[in-house]
């Protein structure tokens, strides 16, 4: 299989290497993606769209001939991974959420964000925390590693609402690896029309828990890999 992973806010392609080798290890093709502006802190950042972003894993799956990609998106990387399944749904075929999800048509991660703003720096944990990102299981170690390398989050992306319009991007089956919230309060979510979770009323959705904080691929590497390649064979 081609697992395509897509880091959520702040992070490249690196974040994944500690779940990318297990995959490799069983025979499968991994791609771990940067998207644009964050490759580096001295990345342009503005002007770079939510558009962008989509279009760089489109253009990932059509150059490279990839059929029947596993996309793999992390928190923020959800609208991304959304967005390309809605573009090109016949190369999908499975959509992987990460503590993460789907928005519907027309949202946008961050709406009241100001168009002056170019770029979104790494908050400190306590920020994140007190913004309901967990960092359960989270080593020093890993905090160290995290904050050395994180790149200021382009604005657009998360400003931006994104537009859906295939609905053959409905077909596509979708997993929620649901780390830091239980899925029993998920569901709770999606039947109350949560506009954060109202999209999932409309997939053929599979949940499966990973309990941890928000960025399992630092807590829980090798656990989060076995439940990649479980979910995808399946």
């Amino acid at each position: 299989m081609d697992f395509v992973l897509v880091p959520g806010f702040w992070l490249g392609g690196w974040a994944w290497d500690e779940v990318a080798q297990p995959l490799r290890d069983a025979g499968h093709r991994v791609w771990q993606v940067t998207l644009p502006g964050l490759a580096s802190p001295e990345d342009e950042r503005a002007g770079i769209s939510l558009d962008d972003h989509i279009e760089h894993i489109v253009d990932l799956l059509t150059e490279n001939q990839l059929a029947s990609a596993v996309l793999v998106g992390h928190s923020g990387a959800g609208s991304v991974v959304y967005g390309a399944t809605d573009r090109c749904p016949s190369r999908v075929a499975m959509a992987i959420y990460v503590d993460s999800g789907p928005l519907p048509d027309g949202a946008s991660i961050v709406p009241a964000l100001p168009d002056s703003v170019i770029e979104i720096p790494l908050p400190s944990w306590e920020e994140l925390e007190a913004q309901g990102n967990s960092v359960e299981g989270l080593s020093d170690a890993a905090k160290e590693l995290f904050r050395g390398r994180a790149v200021p989050q382009p604005a657009g992306p998360a400003r931006d609402p994104l537009k859906l319009s295939d609905p053959g991007r409905l077909n596509v089956p979708t997993v929620l690896v649901n780390c830091s919230m239980p899925t029993a309060k998920v569901l709770e979510l999606i039947a109350a029309g949560n506009p954060w979770f109202a999209e999932l009323a409309n997939l053929n959705v599979r949940h499966t828990e990973l309990p941890t904080g928000h960025w399992p691929m630092f807590s829980r590497p090798k656990d989060l890999a076995e439940l990649l390649l479980e979910v995808a064979a399946a």
